[in-house]
């Protein structure tokens, strides 16, 4: 199976972004492969910290080889905002085959020391490091710092704030990507993969523009949420005497299947391998 890297090489070249898809239970996990399949696209699975804490990292790792040998297809596997060198080592030696560093709440000279630190241990390992300097929904990354900090640290790629926030907000702000500012770090960090986070509730044209201009992998975590939970709720209001899960869920795994398959091809990642 060819790599991640491989992956995040052709969809730049190519204009187009992979999915990061995240999950905590069995129906969420099936309704992500049961899209790839479908549509025959390259997916990255993640589970951030507390996600791997309810499904194991061992148990993640393992759901994760075997869809890579039953499917055939390029599947990935991502720890998501992991914030210590300890926890992104266990995920590494369990098999994760890429980590996020989040540094953005400490400082900028502590974030590149440990970033310095888990790249030096992935690279060994020959796992992709994705680091991030500030906030998703606070300030915008500066492009001079961005570009220091890749240039110090070697990350595969970097988690950029343009715009976007995590979860889908109900504010009234109007959370836009910022494509000036992306096109100023993208010219900043040429040689560094440029990642998308808070990509749930963007708009579709905002989402095809920050592609165009360098983003090659977006995270959706709240849309796959909303989807299954809103799906279970409805589900078994109407089978009020219900009790037999795999009665009810299936329902459910369709509802996370049928948003992945949007979102894969608002990417452009559909018959991509």
């Amino acid at each position: 199976m060819k790599n991640l890297k491989y992956f995040f090489k052709k969809a730049e070249k190519e204009k187009w972004a992979i999915g990061q898809f995240n999950f905590s239970t069995l129906e969420q996990f099936k309704g992500i492969i049961e899209a790839a399949k479908k549509l025959n696209s390259p997916i990255i699975l993640g589970t951030s910290i507390n996600e791997s804490h309810f499904i194991g990292l061992s148990q993640a790792v393992a759901l994760v080889k075997l869809a890579q040998k039953e499917t055939g297809l390029p599947i990935f596997l991502n720890l998501d905002h992991a914030l210590s060198f300890s926890y992104t080592k266990k995920a590494i030696d369990l098999g994760y085959q890429a980590v996020h560093f989040d540094g953005s709440k400490i400082t900028i000279d502590e974030n590149i020391k440990i970033t310095k630190q888990i790249v030096k241990y992935a690279h060994q390992k020959n796992v992709l490091i994705e680091g991030e300097i500030d906030i998703v929904g606070g300030d915008l990354t500066n492009p001079e710092q961005a570009k220091k900090f890749v240039q110090e640290t070697k990350v595969d790629s970097l988690a950029v704030n343009i715009g976007t926030a995590h979860g889908i907000q109900t504010s009234g702000k109007d959370f836009r990507i910022n494509l000036k500012r992306l096109k100023e770090i993208k010219d900043k960090t040429k040689n560094t993969y440029l990642i998308l986070h808070g990509g749930s509730g963007t708009s579709e044209k905002d989402i095809k523009s920050a592609i165009r201009l360098g983003i090659v992998k977006i995270n959706i975590n709240t849309e796959t949420r909303m989807a299954y939970t809103n799906t279970l709720r409805k589900t078994l209001n109407k089978n009020l005497k219900e009790i037999i899960p795999y009665k009810y869920l299936p329902e459910v795994v369709t509802a996370v299947q049928k948003k992945v398959e949007e979102k894969i091809k608002l990417f452009g990642s559909n018959n991509k391998i």
